[in-house]
């Protein structure tokens, strides 16, 4: 063979067989800022909503009141020193006279018209310290910065309740943390009264028709009455005291639910918005 032909067939192969290998293209990399972002991002925190009326049936059991944020509106305490209708015959005419939204019925009282506990009503203390009924067991409390809670009395204490501008003993616990309090009377029928919280901002102060204080604590613990689970709630005064007033100014409203046979109760829970 020629070797000149060999000569130049090897010259062809040698940049073919030089030639670098083509490696496969990578995806690119995130920017840094993506990444920052993504992990920065924060669930939005919920909207306060205007309190609106609710009225619903759970387990059979009917259910009314108004639902309301704490961020801007507050529960206040309405007191009668001199005792039952003393100033108001009823919640319609004490939520009125300051201009509130809803107003309940709030703390059980004596015979003689004397609160059934401890309570301050604006800084002005009524009644005593209820250290042993579980009509007395748990407080609701708002405090000199304007939170709000329910909490067991052994919790709070007398001192500590006593520096609080509103607060009343009420009960017993129906809801805890999210459970049925276990132990409540469960043959009593009564139409109840009642305050609930998610442990948070929301809150419900309602009326239901007549059941035993263990069915409506099972039906609170296992439902969520305005859209949100229950981590707390409060038995007020109940019987012939339960009544509720919701102005028109609520959404939903108005309502006033008093059946002619209630008797006067000596104090309210009323509901303002908190610029009031």
């Amino acid at each position: 063979m020629n070797v000149s032909r060999w000569l130049v067939i090897g010259l062809i192969l040698i940049p073919a067989s030089c030639a670098p290998a083509q490696r496969p293209a990578r995806a690119p990399k995130s920017p840094p800022q993506e990444i920052a972002q993504k992990k920065a991002a924060i669930v939005p925190e919920i909207a306060a909503e205007a309190p609106r009326r609710l009225l619903t049936t759970l387990g059979g059991l009917t259910i009314e009141g108004v639902s309301f944020d704490s961020r801007t509106h507050r529960l206040q305490v309405l007191d009668q020193v001199q005792g039952p209708s003393s100033k108001w015959p009823d919640s319609s005419k004490a939520g009125a006279s300051v201009n509130a939204l809803a107003a309940i019925n709030a703390g059980f009282f004596t015979p003689e018209g004397a609160p059934l506990g401890l309570l301050s009503s604006g800084g002005t203390l009524a009644g005593n310290w209820n250290g042993g009924s579980s009509l007395g067991n748990a407080l609701w409390y708002r405090d000199a910065n304007g939170r709000s809670g329910i909490v067991r009395r052994e919790a709070l204490g007398q001192t500590s309740a006593r520096k609080m501008p509103d607060f009343l003993q009420a009960g017993p616990l129906l809801v805890e943390s999210g459970k049925g309090v276990a132990g409540l009377e469960a043959a009593k029928v009564s139409a109840r009264t009642f305050l609930l919280w998610d442990g948070g901002n929301r809150w419900l102060m309602a009326r239901s028709a007549p059941c035993t204080l263990a069915e409506l604590a099972r039906i609170l613990s296992e439902s969520k009455p305005s859209g949100w689970s229950v981590k707390y709630a409060l038995n007020l005064d109940g019987g012939r005291s339960s009544e509720l007033w919701i102005s028109a100014a609520v959404n939903g409203g108005p309502s006033f639910v008093r059946p002619i046979w209630n008797n006067p109760v000596r104090n309210f829970l009323v509901l303002r918005p908190i610029q009031s």
